[in-house]
């Protein structure tokens, strides 16, 4: 049987999702222009905007003259009615941050993960590395939304397991989001770490990030895949393995089993400290990335190549322009994240603030 007023509740929390959206993007806004960029009523906007103030989220911001009659009031979004923690899990340490409600770091905490660590030794660093995060930013725990965990994969986004994390021995088919929410209480959002930090990127960059890609190099290789405006994962939620992908046949023995990869390779150039010649492959990587989604950006990512950026930025904007067919044509934009270290944990916590409001774009809403 139905629970009565369900269907009502959730409209609601569409429709004033669908108002957060639409705010977290335009600085100020009243009804008239909410209900022209969403479709919904202005008795329905009026309802919303009500909720919402109630709620804190937003505030009045004045008033707005148009024409004769009563003055339109103007509205503006509370940053810091709410928050979001978004962790970066990588292969030697934790990196976590916090971010209000428009996706602003406003503070950053960080540990180290003892090597081939755990899932309870990632965990416990989390969790000591939030406590940390909150002393330096105290915040309502009310406000807190979620925690965003940016994972090592492969693994299943669908349903909150890493499945085979490549170079960690522990992580076998670990359901890391139902434990993680049993241990630090909040509600977590799993995901890649480069389609974490593909949709920081986006967030950042607005509609004109409508097709890119995040390449990563940080102790292995790869690619956050955002296609036609939102952020792709595939049919099994792996996509992204970039790293993974044969650039010579017959290659050097891979951590994923196969023979010739383009992360063993690269690896292989900077360990013999030839880092011209991994940034060289990275380039070619990129070039057959392109050459399969034709996206329109690529952002360079990860502590390693931040290590010897200008080489990095050099191989692969020099490949693009000169191995890409009709480069004048397939135009590309190459350029370095300016989230720095903290673009897949930034990242993360984003995604928690898209799951609650939405992503930041505009829509129909309808009804109440």
């Amino acid at each position: 049987m139905d629970t009565p007023g369900a269907g009502l509740g959730y409209l609601r929390e569409y429709n004033d999702a669908l108002v957060v959206g639409l705010a977290r993007t335009t600085p100020q806004f009243d009804r008239a222009s909410i209900a022209e960029a969403t479709g919904l009523t202005p008795q329905a906007v009026s309802k919303v905007l009500a909720r919402l103030t109630g709620d804190g989220l937003i505030e009045p911001a004045g008033v707005r003259r148009r024409g004769v009659g009563k003055p339109a009031t103007i509205y503006r979004i509370v940053p810091s009615s709410r928050y979001a923690i978004g962790v970066h899990v990588a292969r030697t340490r934790v990196r976590l941050v916090l971010t209000d409600l428009l996706g602003t770091v406003v503070a950053g905490a960080g540990a180290p993960l003892p090597a081939d660590f755990t899932p309870d030794e990632l965990l416990d660093a989390v969790d000591g590395a939030r406590a940390e995060l909150l002393r330096r930013r105290p915040v309502d725990k009310a406000r807190i939304l979620g925690l965003g965990l940016g994972m090592v994969g492969p693994l299943d986004h669908a349903n909150g397991i890493v499945r085979d994390a490549h170079r960690l021995r522990h992580w076998h088919d670990v359901a890391l989001r139902e434990i993680a929410e049993r241990r630090l209480a909040l509600a977590v959002h799993l995901d890649k770490d480069v389609t974490a930090g593909v949709t920081a990127e986006a967030w950042r960059r607005g509609r004109e990030f409508r097709d890119g890609v995040l390449i990563m190099v940080e102790s292995g290789i790869g690619a956050g895949l955002w296609l036609g405006g939102a952020a792709y994962r595939g049919a099994h939620t792996n996509a992204g393995e970039f790293g993974h992908t044969v650039v010579q046949f017959g290659g050097p023995r891979c951590v994923c089993g196969r023979d010739g990869c383009l992360e063993v390779l690269h690896d292989r150039a900077v360990a013999a400290g030839d880092v011209p010649l991994a940034a060289r492959l990275l380039g070619v990587g990129v070039v057959n990335l392109l050459q399969t989604t034709d996206v329109g950006h690529v952002v360079l990512a990860g502590a390693d190549l931040l290590r010897h950026r200008e080489v990095y930025v050099d191989a692969v904007a020099s490949a693009v322009r000169h191995e890409v067919p009709r480069a004048d044509w397939l135009t590309v934009d190459v350029s370095v994240s300016a989230l720095g270290g903290d673009v897949i944990a930034a990242g993360a916590a984003t995604q928690v603030l898209n799951a609650a409001y939405g992503p930041p774009s505009l829509g129909g809403g309808a009804g109440q």
